[in-house]
């Protein structure tokens, strides 16, 4: 497991990298990652309750789906955060069946708001998470036929989230695009210069083999200011 600590938009931010153990089962296993992630963070005065960003990464998709229910049941209530999920075997560098990467804020203040952003009507993940002024938006997808189409109705989903967490595009701070493995880079960002959405000062793009639903071939999270 790898702990990184570093400072963005003014505040300290820690990321863990962590890969479940081989010898349970996976939603076991995916528990016991997250109490090393926890353990992790107490010596540095966090907690899982800092969490604002979890991505789970299966190496097929019944570990995907497993490791999930897992991080469902642990990051639960106000604990609840950001979240993505994908299928990428090359992800892992162990026989792992799971990993994990988690995102912890430290808060610039003592009592800072912690808000957490349902969908309407609500789904079994957030819409974003709203903590300390910033605005960490899950993974949204698309089940249109092509690889554009995805891409153009992610992001007007997108603006109807900001637009429900009282924000807009020139507060984005950073896109992260997740594309299915042999998709056509170019395509995408000329999808996103149609749409006018290459503005924001960091966009990432990482290739995995696949996501929760079968017709996903994009996936889309956005970090914004509030």
């Amino acid at each position: 497991m790898e702990t990184k600590l570093f400072s963005w938009l003014g505040r300290e931010f820690v990321e863990i990298v962590g890969e479940a153990r081989a010898g349970a089962s996976v939603e076991s296993a995916t528990a016991q990652l997250f109490q090393r992630c926890a353990d992790a963070l107490s010596p540095l005065g966090l907690s899982l309750d800092n969490t604002v960003r979890i991505r789970v990464f299966g190496r097929d998709r019944q570990a995907r789906t497993d490791a999930t229910l897992a991080r469902s049941k642990i990051l639960s209530g106000h604990r609840r955060a950001a979240s993505s999920s994908f299928i990428a075997q090359d992800w892992f560098d162990s026989t792992a069946a799971a990993g994990l990467e988690l995102l912890a804020l430290r808060p610039s203040s003592s009592s800072p708001a912690r808000r957490p952003v349902d969908f309407n009507p609500p789904r079994n993940y957030l819409c974003c998470l709203e903590y300390d002024s910033l605005l960490f938006f899950s993974g949204f997808t698309s089940e249109a036929a092509a690889l554009a189409q995805q891409v153009g109705e992610v992001l007007a989903t997108l603006d109807g989230a900001l637009a429900r967490a009282k924000t807009d595009w020139s507060k984005i701070v950073k896109l992260s695009l997740f594309l299915q493995r042999g998709a056509n880079l170019a395509s995408v960002q000329q999808a996103l210069a149609r749409a006018h959405r290459l503005q924001p000062p960091e966009i990432e793009f990482t290739f995995v083999d696949g996501f929760a639903g079968e017709k996903y071939l994009v996936e889309i999270e956005a970090t914004a200011l509030s």
